[in-house]
């Protein structure tokens, strides 16, 4: 188990380590901004996959903690001077806000049905939607704001949007470790089983309630980040980050590249993203692929078809079925020739 662990692993690493390279090698605007935002939703439908994935739990407000992240972030650089010191300050804004959202919707319905903390935290993204919709003097409403970002010292300022991508990436690889860390642990074991039957775990002896908060903080505070890491990169911020339309992509994510894998929303991410890019940019060919969503919508589907525990579910379940296999020959080769 710990060879294949450390393998997987490896494999992991060696991937970040190409995506590293990749702006020395090709750094268009568009690319990189491109790839950050691979990334930026990667982190946000991992945070998605911890409450859907593993705990079994629907959201249908998650855009709240994303668009939390980016707004503390982005009022807290527009209001100080554009400092290191003052992204850390909206980074601590971001994770207390959006952490104590995160305890009361879990404390208030997690004790029931998952159901119910699916429509509050609907309800709640709807209530900060208005309220930024409304606080214009702070949040700048629909039209939203722009702010600066500290400068970099010396030759790093005239690659900015090289380093935003590596720090991106850096922070993706950080927190897929620690989300996979976590989900590995005797935590996320006790987390599966609430997923999988919440009756039996109690009858062991576990409170599922705290577990459920604990995790439903955790995933709250891990979109926040994500969100800040999208302001960040934009530069820029408005009332969007709070739609609903946020929170399908990172459900859409998950789906695509498997629930409860970690490693599938980074997949669905890219999948996402890079159909956006490519088959908008097709609209000059023809006028169906200015709605680029019908055709992503026909890809969705073959995707469900074909590989309906998402691309990286089915993979893993291929090749476990097989290894089952195996061993089963295994065992009655030795049963035959005892």
């Amino acid at each position: 188990m710990m060879k294949r662990l450390q393998t997987s692993t490896w494999v992991y690493l060696l991937i970040a380590f190409v995506l590293m390279l990749l702006p020395f090698v090709k750094d268009d605007r568009w690319f990189l901004f491109l790839m950050i935002q691979i990334f930026v939703f990667a982190i946000f439908a991992m945070s998605y996959d911890l409450l859907l994935g593993y705990t079994g739990i629907v959201s249908f407000g998650h855009a709240m903690f994303f668009g939390i992240g980016a707004y503390s972030v982005a009022v807290t650089m527009s209001r100080l001077d554009s400092t290191f010191s003052s992204f850390l300050l909206g980074v601590v804004v971001a994770v207390i806000i959006s952490g104590i959202v995160a305890f009361l919707a879990g404390v208030l319905t997690l004790k029931l049905k998952s159901h119910y903390y699916a429509m509050l935290t609907l309800a709640l993204a709807g209530m900060f939607l208005y309220i930024a919709e409304r606080w214009r003097s702070v949040t700048g409403g629909n039209d939203g704001f722009t702010f600066r970002i500290p400068e970099l010292p010396g030759v790093l300022q005239d690659h900015r949007n090289v380093v935003i991508y590596l720090f991106t990436l850096l922070s993706m690889v950080l927190l897929f470790f620690g989300m996979k860390r976590l989900t590995e642990s005797p935590l996320g074991r006790v987390l599966v089983g609430i997923r999988e039957n919440d009756q039996r775990v109690e009858s062991l002896g576990f409170r599922i309630m705290p577990y459920k908060v604990l995790i439903s903080v955790v995933s709250g505070v891990i979109a926040a980040l994500a969100g800040v890491l999208y302001a960040v990169s934009l530069r820029f911020v408005n009332t969007q980050v709070f739609d609903i339309e946020v929170t399908l992509d990172a459900l859409l994510m998950t789906i695509i590249g498997g629930v409860g894998t970690l490693v599938g929303p980074i997949l669905g991410s890219a999948i996402m993203n890079l159909s956006h890019h490519f088959l908008s940019d097709l609209a000059s060919v023809h006028w169906i692929f200015q709605r680029w969503v019908i055709l992503f919508g026909i890809i969705f589907i073959l995707v469900v078809i074909f590989f309906p525990n998402g691309i990286v579910g089915t993979i893993q379940k291929k090749m476990h079925e097989r290894k089952m296999k195996q061993r089963v020959k295994q065992v009655e080769k030795q049963s035959a020739k005892n």
